[in-house]
C-alpha cells in the first residue's frame, strides 16, 4: 500500500467525536463582535454549531494553543493600556467545557500585533506586530503565563507599493519542528526573514539570509509541507503562492503560481495558505475574488499544479482551516460574517459548495483545540 494511501486512510479514521473550535474575531464600531468566540464542529456530518461567546477581550484577532497547558493565547489590544502603546498577548485558561478565562496580558513588544505561536517546548510565544514591524519573543512561565519580553527586533526597509510598503510589516511566525528556526514573512519588506532560535532561554540570534520575493509581492503567511522541505508562502499584493525548497533554515525559490482566473479584473487581496495533512495538495484565500485556490503538490520537486477556485461561501475569506481528518474546510468570512464548511476529497484534493453557514461575527481566525 502507498505511504499516501495508508496516511489518507489514517486521517479519514481520526476521532469522529465533536470537536470545538475558538474563533478570533475584529471588535468595534462597525462588528458586534465581543471577543472569542467557541463552536463545536461535527467531522461526522460537517455541521458547525452556532458561535457561542467564550471571553470577552478587545480585538483577539490570531489565536495558538500551547502544546501541554490547557491554555489559549490571542493578539489584542489590552485591557490596561501599555505605556508605549504596544499590542498585547492575553492568555486565557481553557476549563473542561472549554470556556474560558483571562489568566493576564504582556506587552507583544510592538503596534499592531497580527499573528503569534507558541514554540514546541511552550516557554516561548513568539509575535508578529504588522504595525510597527517588530519582531517579539516573550518567555512563559511553566504554567503557561506570558512574562518578560526577551527578544525585539526591527528590520529598517520598504517596497515599491507605496501604499502597503512603506515600511517593515511582519505578518507572521513560524518556528520549525527541529524548534531551531524562527521564520516571518514580512509584507513590507518582501522577505520571508529567518532566525536561529534559542528555545532554552526564547531569544533569537542574528538572522540568516531570507527567502526574497519578487518585488512588491507582499508575503503575508506561509506553510510547510509535513517533512518541512517545501515551504509555500502566500504573497498579498500580487496574489501568488511562492514555493520553495527549505534545508537547515535556507530556502531556494522553486517558482510561483498565480492564485487568480486570468480573465479577473476586480481588487484582490490574498489571506491564508495551508497545506493539506497529507502532503498533497495546497490552498490559498482569495479576499475579493472570495475564493480558495486549491492545487495539487508534487511531493519530490514542490511545484504546484492548479486544481481549481472555489467559492468560499462568504465575502472576505481571511482565515480557513482543515479539519482534522483532512475531509472539510472551515472558513472565515470577515464582511459577511459567517463561517461556511466546504466539503473537501483527500483523493482528489477539490472542494465542494459549502454545505453548511453559521453566523459569526468578523471572524478572522479559526482554531482547533481539542
Amino acid at each position: 500500500m502507498k505511504l499516501n494511501t495508508v496516511a489518507c486512510l489514517l486521517l479519514l479514521n481520526a476521532s469522529l467525536s465533536a470537536l470545538p473550535v475558538f474563533i478570533g474575531t475584529n471588535t468595534g464600531k462597525h462588528t458586534a463582535s465581543k471577543g472569542i468566540y467557541l463552536a463545536d464542529f461535527d467531522p461526522a456530518t460537517g455541521t458547525l454549531s452556532e458561535p457561542k461567546l467564550a471571553a470577552e477581550y478587545h480585538n483577539p484577532g490570531f489565536l495558538a494553543r500551547h502544546p501541554t497547558q490547557p491554555v489559549l493565547y490571542a493578539v489584542g489590544s489590552p485591557n490596561n493600556p501599555f505605556p508605549d502603546g504596544a499590542s498585547s498577548v492575553a492568555a486565557f485558561s481553557i476549563a473542561a467545557d472549554h470556556s474560558l478565562k483571562l489568566l493576564g496580558e504582556a506587552s507583544s513588544g510592538g503596534k499592531g500585533a497580527c499573528h503569534l505561536t507558541v514554540d514546541a517546548s511552550g516557554r516561548t510565544v513568539a509575535v508578529a506586530n504588522y504595525g510597527d514591524g517588530r519582531i517579539a519573543t516573550l518567555r512563559l512561565d511553566e504554567a503557561g503565563m506570558p512574562g518578560k519580553t526577551v527578544s525585539v527586533i526591527s528590520n529598517p526597509g520598504t517596497g515599491p507599493n507605496k501604499s502597503r510598503q512603506e515600511g517593515p510589516h511582519a505578518h507572521g511566525v513560524y518556528f520549525d519542528k527541529a524548534n531551531a528556526h524562527l521564520f516571518v514573512p514580512d509584507l513590507g519588506l518582501d522577505k520571508v526573514l529567518v532566525y536561529p532560535f534559542d528555545a532554552a532561554t526564547s531569544k533569537l540570534g542574528a538572522a540568516l539570509p531570507p527567502l526574497d520575493t519578487a518585488p512588491g509581492a507582499g508575503p503575508r503567511h506561509l506553510a510547510f509541507s509535513p517533512d518541512e522541505k517545501h515551504a509555500y508562502v502566500i504573497n498579498e499584493l500580487d496574489n501568488t503562492v511562492l514555493a520553495s525548497s527549505v534545508d537547515a533554515g535556507k530556502f531556494t525559490t522553486i517558482g510561483a503560481a498565480p492564485t487568480l482566473p486570468g480573465d479577473f479584473t476586480g481588487k484582490n487581496s490574498t489571506a491564508e495558505i495551508e497545506v493539506h495533512p497529507t502532503g498533497r495538495f495546497v490552498y490559498a484565500s482569495n479576499r475579493g475574488h472570495d475564493s480558495i485556490a486549491a492545487f495539487r503538490r508534487d511531493e519530490k520537486s514542490a511545484a504546484l499544479t492548479f486544481i481549481q477556485h472555489a467559492p468560499c461561501g462568504g465575502k472576505t475569506p481571511r482565515h480557513f482551516k482543515i479539519a482534522p481528518g483532512g475531509k472539510w474546510l472551515l472558513c472565515a468570512h470577515q464582511d459577511s460574517h459567517t463561517i461556511s464548511v466546504l466539503p473537501l476529497d483527500p483523493e482528489t484534493g477539490k472542494l465542494g459548495k459549502p454545505a453548511h453557514t453559521v453566523s459569526s461575527p468578523s471572524p478572522i481566525c479559526i482554531l482547533f483545540a481539542p
